[in-house]
């Protein structure tokens, strides 16, 4: 074997093996990634609405109480609850916009109903009458809370919890979860820790459901 040619085959071997250690690298880094993306997405103490018995199928939605997108979402999503329960984990998390002015108290009124076991109660409340509050500059504080009283919370201890700090930091984290899962608007959904495009239908909601139950 001549000389150049020795050459040539030890310079090939070397790129191989860096690209080789590259692409570990390369993989490595988005395992972690995807770890990271689980832990954003899935908290301990995350609103579970309906939970799977398997937990082979997880269903993650970033919602905003004031969105229109979400309302319409809302219908949609229900049916997609009450057909697969039991089947899949159905899971909220807040993520009100600025340009929504009540969206941030509606979702603090959800988290005061959660310290009191009734958050999905409240959740439904304020979906089924969105046009009733939603797209008011006018603060929606008395009408929240006649939900409060209509879900049947102790309405003395939902004060004092919508305005705790707590709640508020609780909000934060969702937040900022959902930016670091790349959450740029309302609705967005995440099948599997996957994201979920297009519109959220329910027969489109339904195929991402049923290919990651096949899956």
């Amino acid at each position: 074997m001549s000389t150049n040619t020795t050459v040539t085959l030890g310079l090939l071997a070397v790129v191989l093996i860096g690209l080789t250690a590259l692409f570990v690298v390369v993989q490595r880094g988005s395992d972690r990634a995807g770890t990271v993306a689980a832990e954003r997405l899935l908290r301990a103490d995350s609103h579970r609405l309906t939970s799977a018995t398997d937990d082979r199928v997880t269903l993650v939605e970033f919602l905003d109480f004031e969105c229109p997108a979400c309302g319409q979402a809302f219908p949609e999503v229900e049916r997609l609850r009450t057909e697969y329960a039991g089947r899949i984990t159905y899971v909220v998390r807040n993520f009100p916009l600025s340009v929504h002015a009540n969206a941030d108290l509606a979702a603090r009124a959800a988290e005061a109903a959660g310290r009191q076991g009734k958050f999905e109660q409240m959740y439904v409340k304020l979906f089924e009458n969105q046009s009733a509050w939603g797209g008011q500059q006018q603060d929606q504080s008395a009408i929240f809370e006649g939900y409060a009283q209509q879900v049947g919370l102790d309405v003395a201890r939902y004060r004092a919890d919508v305005v705790d700090g707590a709640i508020a930091a609780r909000l934060r984290q969702d937040q900022e979860d959902g930016t670091a899962a790349g959450v740029q608007g309302t609705p967005t959904f995440f099948v599997n820790g996957q994201r979920f495009d297009g519109q959220p239908t329910y027969d489109r909601l339904k195929a991402a459901v049923d290919a990651a139950l096949a899956g």
